[in-house]
């Protein structure tokens, strides 16, 4: 997380945010299912504001995962995420 965050904040330019930041900009149902999904390893990566609220995206090793604003859990997102070298 701390290598994709950081490679984001140089290309955006922006303050990466600590993780209890993170924590605060998702909904009380993202927070129940990240908790759950947790012990299996999974952590939050980052949160993407959408129209139909905070999307939390996350991850266990190399698998990636979203958090809808619902807290319904998508283990196999149609998601890429951008590798910076």
């Amino acid at each position: 997380m701390t290598q994709v965050a950081y490679q984001i904040n140089e290309r955006r330019n922006t303050e990466v945010l600590r993780n209890d930041e993170l924590w605060d900009l998702t909904t009380a149902d993202q927070k129940l299912a990240l908790y759950d999904l947790h012990r299996f390893g999974y952590r939050l990566l980052f949160v993407r504001n959408m129209s139909s609220g905070p999307l939390a995206i996350i991850s266990q090793h190399d698998d990636i995962a979203v958090i809808y604003a619902d807290g319904e859990v998508d283990l196999r997102p149609k998601i890429t995420l951008r590798e910076y070298h």
